[in-house]
């Protein structure tokens, strides 16, 4: 009985650790370019007709979570700015749509209210967050023109708000990559909500 116990919570294991895709580290690819997305201007997207020539960044965010309230105005200032300067942007709603404030319309009113003018889109079926290992909103993948990852985690330094004085990671992360410099901190930790998968 005892080696059936032992076998049978090994199997759990693996199946657990087949269910379960690993994080995307460090000088790896892009993954899930291809996959159609709705955007909030009702065309469909991918992330690679979201790539720029320079690099790309991809945040995994939301609606409603305060965390990402609190870094809102940032990520959107970011995303407009690179954007002008050849990095492709793209922020991708991974939540349940029934999680509070997480409708298509929301999206759409949110990035209205803060002058988005990149794609802000639906993971409809989670998967897309999952294969890149996000976990939290905001989380933060950037990578550099050969669609290798380059910084991940943070937009910058703080908990439930950015701490005054505090390392703009994700800045610093971007303007490095356009200098063809090395990143000072190419990975540091996603802090938020977690996502609400589907």
């Amino acid at each position: 009985m005892k080696k059936y116990h032992i076998a049978y919570a090994a199997m759990l294991s693996l199946l657990g650790t087949a269910l379960t895709a690993p994080a995307i580290e460090l000088g790896e690819s892009l993954v899930d370019t291809e996959v159609s997305m709705q955007n909030i201007d009702g065309s469909m997207v991918t992330i690679d007709s979201a790539k720029g020539e320079k690099g790309t960044l991809v945040i995994f965010t939301c609606n409603h979570c305060p965390f990402v309230m609190a870094w809102q105005k940032e990520m959107a200032q970011i995303g407009n700015e690179y954007l002008k300067k050849g990095v492709g942007v793209i922020f991708i709603n991974s939540n349940d749509p029934a999680a509070k404030g997480d409708s298509f319309e929301g999206m759409q009113a949110l990035a209205k209210a803060e002058g988005y003018t990149f794609p802000y889109a639906v993971d409809a079926t989670s998967e897309i967050a999952k294969h890149y290992g996000a976990a939290k909103t905001p989380d933060v993948f950037l990578f550099d023109a050969a669609g290798k990852l380059a910084y991940k985690g943070a937009v910058s330094e703080g908990g439930r708000a950015p701490k005054e004085g505090g390392e703009p990671y994700l800045k610093n992360a971007l303007d490095a990559l356009l200098a063809d410099k090395p990143i000072p901190t190419p990975t540091t930790k996603a802090v938020g909500c977690s996502i609400k998968f589907r």
